[in-house]
């Protein structure tokens, strides 16, 4: 049997630097955030988004933490053990620790939290496939659950910091219902929900009693704006302390840097963007095409000119802080004559029309967009943009296989192991691979989820980022910066790579 055994008193933490039951600090001071996108649900298990995280971790907590650091660390579980070679693992809980309305944090919550993710609730949303590998959560006492595994997963750890492993209330849920919980969320985090206003805003106060310590601000309130000049306006007049990526366009950097009461703040990220093809109709049904359209899109240019440096190029759907990411994996290379070639190998006439369908809201996409549109007339193929709603774009035109020939998709892989963002894209039947079937790419996925052994999992990662550029099942574009526009009234902010900022011990002048 081998265990490991990670302990908080080990790591030398202090939560917030305060001990579990130290009197809180009298907060005070609101901050008002500017979010692109208002999720629709908060419930953990129905969603994916980036918007969702940047407010619900302020909400919810999980079992473990990831913060700005990238660093894991005890959240909920002040302690684990890896046993049984992997295939189990013990959590001590805190103790103490409430939920919002007072319904105790203990092993039953967390018993609840899974079996609700893995069952009914959760197979309605798109979080159940990366918590697969739990087979069951058992209580051994009020604060000791063993969560049994099918098989190792090497990054569930990772995976029980956010999204749907979020610990969630039992009876609150019981008693209210689904559709109760979904707009008005309760949690363990540092901030307690007051209101919601769909599409309006989001108004959180204070948790006075959070286990962490309590936070040195007394209000936190997100508006959604999904306009970037408008988010930069509001930003400017001091009606918004922090707007949150990726709202901000390349060409509103430098009015930012121009605002003697502004700071413009840019971390590399764990955002990717790229142009994903439609391989049932039309014309990209063939791989040639699909290669040609690559290489007829000068991708270096696009980051230097239209990104001003604020990306870098990528080769596969992943960053360079991604487990799996293959330094020497080149793309196809910016060759417009070697695609006029293959264009014409698959017969494809002069003035084929293809669509790509993009984020409305996302205007260095919509640029982008532009250029690639202009690349792509080089070579002979008219290109038209078709923006939509962002929710309707993400719930409804890509998993129901309704784009056209290229669609936008950016994705954060917030684990920062390409097994997070391979798995939900290429494997059969997945949300966001609507038009794939690929018998041995799903062998490929599946096989290294068990796999303990690093360096196996590794190789396979990257055998599979190669059979997927082989294969040319996207125009991989850029990995982005997270860019945020800060007031600097805002005092100890501290930005996070994957936009899962927590504002406890955020104050405001």
């Amino acid at each position: 049997m081998r265990t490991t055994k990670i302990r908080a008193a080990l790591l030398g933490l202090s939560v917030a630097g305060l001990a579990l039951g130290t009197a809180p600090a009298l907060a005070a001071g609101k901050l008002t955030v500017s979010s692109p996108q208002d999720p629709g649900s908060w419930d953990p298990v129905d969603t994916f988004l980036v918007n969702w995280a940047a407010v619900a971790t302020n909400v919810f907590d999980g079992l473990t933490y990831r913060g700005p650091d990238l660093k894991l660390v005890p959240g909920l579980a002040e302690s684990w053990e890896v046993l049984d070679e992997g295939k189990r693992i013990r959590f001590k809980l805190r103790e103490g620790v409430t939920f919002h309305n007072g319904e105790p944090f203990n092993a039953a919550a967390v018993k609840f939290t899974f079996e609700r993710l893995l069952g009914e609730q959760g197979s309605k949303g798109p979080q159940r496939s990366n918590y697969t590998a739990i087979d069951t959560v058992e209580i051994i006492d009020d604060h000791t659950v063993d969560m049994k595994l099918k098989s190792p997963d090497p990054v569930l750890l990772t995976k029980l910091a956010g999204y749907g492993a979020m610990i969630v209330p039992p009876k609150y849920i019981a008693e209210q219902g689904e559709d109760h919980f979904n707009t008005n969320p309760v949690g363990t985090g540092p901030f307690k929900f007051v209101s919601y206003a769909p599409k309006v805003d989001i108004k959180l106060a204070a948790n006075p009693d959070y286990w962490g310590g309590a936070p040195k601000l007394s209000e936190l309130e997100y508006r959604f704006i999904a306009e970037p000049s408008t988010a930069v306006a509001e930003l400017q007049a001091g009606r918004v302390d922090i707007v949150l990526p990726p709202t901000i366009p390349v060409g509103m950097v430098e009015i930012i840097r121009g605002d003697a009461n502004l700071e413009l703040v840019s971390v590399p990220g764990p955002t990717v963007t790229a142009l994903r093809f439609n391989t049932r109709d039309g014309v990209t049904k063939d791989a040639k095409v699909r290669k040609a359209l690559i290489m007829a899109v000068d991708r270096t240019t696009i980051v230097q000119q239209i990104l001003a440096g604020q990306a870098s190029e990528i080769a596969s759907f992943q960053s360079a802080l991604s487990f799996g990411d293959d330094p020497a994996l080149k793309p196809l290379p910016y060759d417009p004559e070697a695609a006029k070639k293959l264009l014409a190998d698959a017969g494809v006439s002069e003035g084929t029309r293809v669509q790509i369908d993009v984020r409305g809201n996302d205007q260095t996409m919509n640029e982008v967009a532009q250029v690639i549109a202009s690349y792509l007339q080089m070579v002979g193929i008219t290109a038209s943009i078709q923006p939509y709603e962002t929710n309707v774009l993400l719930n409804d035109i890509i998993p129901q296989g309704k784009t056209g020939a290229m669609f936008q998709q950016s994705w954060g892989g917030w684990t920062f192991d390409y097994d997070n963002t391979a798995y939900s894209m290429y494997h059969s039947g997945e949300k966001w691979n609507p038009y794939e079937s690929d018998p041995a790419l799903d062998k490929l996925l599946e096989s290294q989820r068990s796999l303990t052994d690093r360096t196996e999992r590794e190789r396979i990662l990257r055998e599979i980022a190669v059979s997927v550029a082989d294969r040319a099942l996207e125009m991989p574009l850029y990995n982005s910066n997270a860019i945020y526009g800060v007031n600097k009234r805002v005092k100890g902010f501290v930005p996070a790579p994957d936009n899962r900022t927590k504002f406890d011990t955020v104050s405001v002048d």
